[in-house]
């Protein structure tokens, strides 16, 4: 919808998305994801804009989408990822991002090698408020400040200081959308 797009860029989108593939629910045709994908792919690409992509239970095709996209210049960040280590080298070869949420604090998360698999340079954290709020807050609505907790416990996995990969993943977010250096 060029009038919807022509508003957003107006206010300061810095990315397309959240969109993407979810197989999980099937809540709609696979074929209908992929054509709504690409469309919003393109989208960012005649734009210049990251994408923010979601994957659930799609990978074959999710790998299919970042060669493409990485192929045509398009950047972004695998939002939420839950993925297997295959797909977050896809990401990374496409020179996208990996941010992890509030489900790796979770006592049924058991993968500390993707953890330590995405470099510092390509790695983001975020709260998906008001989903996935991280221990000890789980059940509860998340809030954007609790990333903090997140963030220390991809600290832990990592052998990292927090404050230092928080400012690492402050930097990674400026570097990804664009913003002024002060954000």
């Amino acid at each position: 919808d060029v009038p919807l797009l022509a508003a957003m860029l107006a206010l300061g989108a810095v990315a397309v998305g959240e969109f993407g593939l979810d197989a999980h629910y099937d809540h709609s045709p696979r074929a209908a994801q992929l054509e709504a994908l690409a469309a919003q792919v393109a989208l960012a690409r005649e734009h210049e804009l990251p994408v923010v992509l979601h994957t659930r239970d799609a990978e074959r095709d999710t790998t299919e989408v970042l060669r493409d996209a990485g192929r045509s210049g398009v950047r972004g960040v695998m939002h939420c990822f839950t993925g297997s280590h295959a797909l977050a080298h896809a990401a990374l070869e496409a020179g996208w991002y990996i941010s992890f949420s509030g489900i790796i604090t979770f006592r049924k998360f058991d993968d500390e090698p993707l953890l330590r698999l995405v470099p510092d340079d390509r790695l983001l954290v975020e709260s998906d408020a008001p989903y996935l709020a991280p221990v000890p807050y789980r059940g509860t609505r998340n809030e954007p400040a609790w990333v903090a907790s997140t963030l220390q416990r991809l600290a832990m996995a990592r052998g990292a200081d927090a404050a230092a990969l928080g400012e690492q993943t402050r930097r990674n977010t400026i570097t990804l959308f664009g913003l002024p250096e002060d954000a």
